[in-house]
């Protein structure tokens, strides 16, 4: 499997495409929501894949999409995450994540991460130190959350830490 992490002028025509691919695999025909996948937000977010083979049709095995934030909102948003079905349950997910948190930590530091994902998945994130701040919602028919993970800095002066693969101790509930 090869990881990659790239902007947008980075990708290749056939990276891009592989990866719009794998978007509508997983988010219109597996999850039925009928959605414009390229929703404009493409040209300005860090691009975090992996593949295989990419003369194969469906290469990508994981993707996510990071953005820095800005000024109004400084917060990193991460979206469009999804692991191949080939891959769930693997340990494909696992590394996507940490590699999504070691990016954001490298370009836009001292930074909270935010991201939304289905109330099912709620316990996954929370191990990488992600905690519930909205939510419930429905989105696309499901339940979903939004969640976030304060920076590092922001957990050391809070006298809270967390690292990927540690569980929280306490449960917000429902």
């Amino acid at each position: 499997m090869n990881w990659k992490v790239l902007d947008f002028e980075q990708l290749t025509a056939r990276e891009l495409y592989l990866i719009l691919r794998a978007r509508s695999a997983v988010f219109v025909v597996e999850q039925s929501h009928v959605h414009l996948d390229p929703d404009g937000r493409d040209e300005t977010g860090t691009h975090v894949f992996a593949a295989e083979d990419m003369s194969r049709s469906m290469p990508v095995l994981a993707y996510a999409r990071i953005h820095g934030g800005d000024a109004e909102d400084p917060e990193v948003v991460v979206d469009k995450i999804l692991t191949s079905p080939l891959r769930r349950g693997d340990g494909t997910a696992h590394a996507l994540i940490e590699r999504v948190l070691a990016v954001s930590a490298e370009r836009w530091p001292g930074r909270s991460v935010r991201l939304t994902a289905p109330v099912s998945l709620r316990g996954f994130y929370e191990a990488f130190g992600f905690r519930k701040t909205e939510g419930p919602f429905l989105e696309h028919g499901m339940p979903y959350i939004g969640l976030t993970r304060k920076s590092r800095q922001s957990r050391e002066t809070s006298g809270t830490s967390f690292t990927p693969g540690e569980q929280a101790t306490t449960y917000e509930l429902l």
